[in-house]
């Protein structure tokens, strides 16, 4: 639902495009404004209008881009034809697992790089402009200002972000649009120049030089991004960086800094990463405060570079610090002029800084500030072949209740269930000035999309991750998900720092060449939530999910007449009737009142649904019956089935957990991946994460009867199948 002013007469539209100074004003981007320096910047002056401010509608712009086609022909692996019928059974699990095959196949096209950004919304701005235009109307339509700050530090990662293809010249057409990285994406968001006031004042970001609305414009569509302003409270400066360029943020506290923060610092620069740095403040009076050596508390500054000098015979670790305000500069040691330049040996470019930056040495930058941060770019946010690039790796993933969603390790009994990634480190990093050898690497877990369910009274988990050494027997594996013997008996090789909810929890590391698991989770288990989870290494590395594949090794269990002993065959001859067969119904009768006598499983008996489903696997005539020999053998299934299901209920409660089902699976021939899992618990398992007998026993039917369907229409074992529109729907509808 986007928020936009109630149409009005045209003589309003044109007050309301002659007052644009007020309607999009200032930017605070932390360097001193000049005139018409950008695109963003305007001299058009005149009075205060508040006709458009008191009057706002809500509309909601909708647009699906879609043609009316002829059906196609539809392509399906085994891994999607596993799903079909448990999507139908659940619309929104269908709408789900749609959407996920589509976006990969987006993803494989190139669609969400930044040069061919995913339209937010399916709004396209060059169309819009162009219809604005041509109906003669208006588009309607202080963490995050220190990530704009640092931002107007790199001209090309600006450019990405704030596209130069607009502004208020001869294209005016009351709206704009820019880009943001989005959990592995870029997208385009298009926005109206409308921006909420009070009292004539902008209330959020704005210029006090008040004649430059970029910032303004950039912070209402990324508040459109996350679903409202009020979304953006609480957010931290490494979540602009990220959003802004697609990197990886860390952050390192200075009372507690890694002991090559130095060479963390000059390797990042070196890499062309952005860096910003702080001092903290204890009170509101704390405030933008000037200490002394004129360093400002509270206050967003950028780290441009780091050297070693040789001072007084000795290696000297300096840092350079840029004011974004390009005035109050440190006026201590290693400043501008200062004394110490004089007895620095040979050639020394760095003595003068320019307006704003000044250097200081790097023992007086940890005493004076509080934290750095540095966000890692990725290589085609860098337009500088010098630099050094380092390698990335990005995965999405889900945590969903009962299936994949397991808690932290202080829950061993579900940890196993959460989804799993293999980093394999090959080659030592190349450090000649670090005696710590290894290979370094950042990973970093970001959850998606949790801001926009603020206004749903919900907030961040808590989450993090786990890292294992990879055994020498599994290495080069990538079809397997480690069980829960794995996790009791083998011990972490690092984690992230902590479990906070943040939006991103990212840590660095630096380990010997080896597989490693990682494992994300939240902190507490049976909690939804979509994740990515990234890999940022100095060399190359390969990073891989790490999960079971999708296959079954089916017993025959056919019984023929012939062998079917005359005990069984009495029976059936009373339970049959006159026609000697047994229907769905007659079936759900028989079963029902056989598990109503047990009190060692729990069940709200067979319903009609798993009645058919089991017809259907048995029935070889096609007369929706069974016969002697069909009855046999799916009376024998059962029986083995409930085997299983008492095997796995390990505290004989009569029910299975949703772990238990996962084990109880493969002991009835069944390797599922995650994504399979997450549909069997969302379809068949009760509220309270548990799966009665009745439920177990349908579920392993149907999954058998669509394993039988794909290996009858897959003969040759090639993995895939093609299906026409009919039989797609004959085989969805079973």
């Amino acid at each position: 639902m986007l928020v936009f002013p109630a149409s009005g007469t045209r003589e309003e539209e044109q007050s309301r495009a002659g007052s644009f100074t007020e309607r999009a004003r200032r930017v605070e981007c932390g360097s001193e404004a000049r005139e018409g320096s950008s695109p963003w910047s305007s001299s058009w002056s005149s009075s205060w209008s508040s006709s458009w401010s008191s009057s706002w509608a809500e509309v909601s712009l909708s647009g699906s881009g879609l043609r009316e086609e002829k059906f196609p022909r539809i392509h399906l692996r085994r891994v999607d034809l596993c799903s079909v019928p448990f999507f139908f059974s659940l619309l929104a699990i269908m709408s789900g697992v749609a959407s996920t095959l589509a976006k990969r196949r987006a993803v494989a096209a190139g669609f969400g790089t930044n040069a061919n950004a995913s339209r937010y919304l399916n709004q396209d701005f060059a169309s819009l402009r162009a219809q604005c235009r041509s109906a003669g109307k208006l588009f309607c339509d202080c963490w995050l200002l220190a990530a704009i700050a640092s931002l107007t530090l790199n001209e090309y990662v600006m450019a990405r972000v704030v596209p130069t293809d607009q502004g208020f010249g001869d294209n005016y057409a009351g709206i704009f649009h820019f880009q943001f990285w989005q959990f592995g994406e870029w997208v385009d968001v298009v926005i109206d120049d409308r921006l909420p006031v009070k009292d004539g004042e902008l209330l959020f970001v704005h210029s006090a030089e008040g004649r430059e609305f970029w910032s303004a414009l950039l912070e209402k569509a990324y508040a459109k991004v996350n679903g409202c302003y009020e979304a953006l409270s609480g957010g931290s400066t490494t979540e602009g960086f990220e959003d802004f360029t697609g990197g990886i943020a860390e952050n390192f506290d200075l009372q507690r800094p890694p002991p090559n923060l130095f060479y963390i610092i000059k390797k990042a620069l070196e890499a062309g990463a952005l860096l910003g740095c702080s001092i903290d403040i204890t009170s509101a009076a704390d405030s933008e405060a000037v200490t002394r050596q004129k360093l400002v508390k509270g206050h967003a500054y950028s780290l441009t570079g780091a050297v070693e000098v040789n001072y007084r015979g000795r290696q000297e670790k300096l840092v350079r610090v840029r004011n974004p305000w390009g005035q109050v500069e440190w006026t201590g040691a290693w400043s501008d002029g200062s004394s110490e330049w004089n007895y620095v040996e040979g050639d020394c470019p760095h003595a003068k800084a320019e307006d704003g930056e000044f250097w200081m040495s790097f023992s007086e930058f940890s005493r004076n500030y509080n934290r750095v941060e540095v966000c890692t770019l990725t290589p085609d946010a860098i337009d500088d072949d010098s630099v050094k690039h380092w390698s990335v790796s990005k995965f999405d993933g889900t945590w969903r209740r009962g299936s994949t969603a397991g808690g932290c390790r202080n829950h061993p009994y579900t940890f196993w269930t959460n989804p799993q990634f293999v980093v394999r480190l090959e080659e030592e990093d190349d450090d000649p000035d670090d005696g710590d050898v290894g290979c370094s690497f950042v990973v970093g877990l970001i959850q998606k999309n949790r801001r926009k369910l603020r206004q749903q009274g919900e907030d961040m988990h808590t989450v993090g991750f786990a890292i294992y050494e990879v055994p020498k027997q599994f290495y080069g594996q990538r079809e397997v998900h480690l069980d829960k013997n794995f996790f009791l008996t083998h011990a972490q090789t690092a984690k992230s720092e902590t479990f906070i909810n943040l939006r991103e929890v990212s840590t660095r590391f630096k380990l010997p060449p080896g597989e490693y698991l990682v494992v994300p989770s939240t902190f507490e288990p049976h909690l939804n939530g979509d994740f990515c989870i990234r890999v940022f290494s100095e060399k190359q590395t390969e990073t891989l999910p790490c999960d079971d594949p999708v296959s079954a090794e089916l017993e025959d269990e056919t019984v023929s007449d012939e062998g079917v002993d005359a005990g069984f065959r009495g029976l059936f001859t009373k339970l049959a009737g006159d026609d000697m067969e047994i229907s769905a119904g007659e079936l759900r009768t028989i079963l029902n009142k056989i598990v109503a006598k047990r009190t060692d499983i729990k069940t709200d008996g067979f319903s009609m649904e798993t009645s058919r489903i089991m017809v259907n696997l048995m029935d070889d005539s096609g007369n929706g019956k069974l016969g002697l020999g069909e009855f046999a053998t799916l009376w024998k299934k059962v029986q083995r089935y409930l085997t299983i299901y008492k095997k796995n209920d390990a505290d004989n409660s009569g029910t299975m957990s949703t772990p238990e089902m996962r084990v109880a699976f493969k002991d009835a021939g069944f390797t599922l991946n995650n994504n399979i899992y997450q549909l069997l618990v969302a379809r068949y398992s009760d509220p309270d994460m548990t799966i009665d007998f009745d439920n177990f026993v349908g579920c392993l039917m149907r999954l058998e009867m669509m394993f039988k369907i794909f290996k009858r229409l897959d003969p040759h074992d090639s993995g895939s199948i093609e299906l026409d529109f009919n039989s797609w729907i004959n085989f969805a509808m079973i």
